[in-house]
């Protein structure tokens, strides 16, 4: 549906006001990129699992998702933040989401020894200087035969006019994304077996996404205007949330088994 209220949990979120309260209850969570990889990486993720783990989750948008969507599991988002932390416990409980919990801790530092069925990280490792480490310690948080979803950007992207250029740059980046090949090798260096890679965002996604970036500067800059332009960029993305990338996407998605 194009009217999916992805991040609509965000109504209870302390800092809102009550026009952004509105906003988010008639839109869901207004970012454009966030809402193409929900439609993207969700549909990929298979599987009964009774533990998950979200890495680096940040506001926590597929975190909640993630527990609607298995009410059975245990679901916990960690990230460094305390005080998105703090903000993303404070929605759960007002929520009534039981199997939802939020934790302070490091990628590079978890401290959860294989326990867990699935991991995911969504547009992380691109933030994490040594990333093949990032994805050894996501490796051990898993049980063997769990299931890693990993996302990241690509190295190149489609600009407006089909131009091809580098991704943009994005405040925390250390590297403005990966090719296939490269988070292939990284993902198999760290002990993964690949099961599938392969690219996201659609042309329709991509103009979307730049267009949002060209607004807000990647940096939450101009937020009246995206306001006002968001609910018709999630519209031009939702008209291309079937197209095939064809080797031009702006994002790329993984898929890894930990063999025992």
């Amino acid at each position: 549906m194009l009217l999916n209220y992805h991040g609509r949990e965000f109504i209870d979120h302390p800092e809102l006001s009550l026009p952004e309260k509105v906003y988010v209850w008639l839109f869901g969570v207004p970012v454009s990129g966030m809402r193409i990889r929900l439609r993207r990486i969700l549909p990929a993720i298979k599987g009964d699992f009774k533990s998950i783990i979200d890495l680096g989750c940040g506001k926590g948008v597929f975190t909640f998702e993630l527990a609607r969507r298995y009410p059975h599991a245990s679901v916990v988002g960690i990230d460094l933040d305390e005080a998105q932390i703090h903000i993303n416990n404070q929605i759960a409980k007002k929520q009534g989401i039981k199997n939802l919990r939020f934790e302070v801790r490091d990628i590079l530092n978890h401290g959860y020894d294989h326990c867990f069925d699935l991991a995911v990280s969504v547009d992380n490792l691109e933030h994490i200087e040594d990333d093949v480490e990032a994805i050894r310690k996501i490796r051990s948080a898993l049980r063997p035969g769990g299931t890693f979803v990993c996302h990241v950007p690509t190295l190149k992207r489609i600009w407006i006019f089909r131009k091809i250029g580098t991704n943009v740059d994005v405040p925390g980046h250390v590297r403005p994304g990966y090719n296939q090949d490269d988070i292939s090798r990284k993902l198999q260096v760290a002990g993964f077996k690949l099961d599938s890679v392969s690219q996201t965002y659609g042309y329709l996604e991509t103009v979307s996404n730049n267009l949002s970036y060209l607004i807000t500067g990647a940096a939450q800059k101009n937020k009246f205007l995206y306001a006002l332009a968001f609910p018709i960029l999630n519209f031009i993305a939702w008209l291309g949330r079937r197209q095939d990338p064809a080797g031009r996407g702006a994002g790329v998605l993984s898929l890894c088994t930990n063999p025992s």
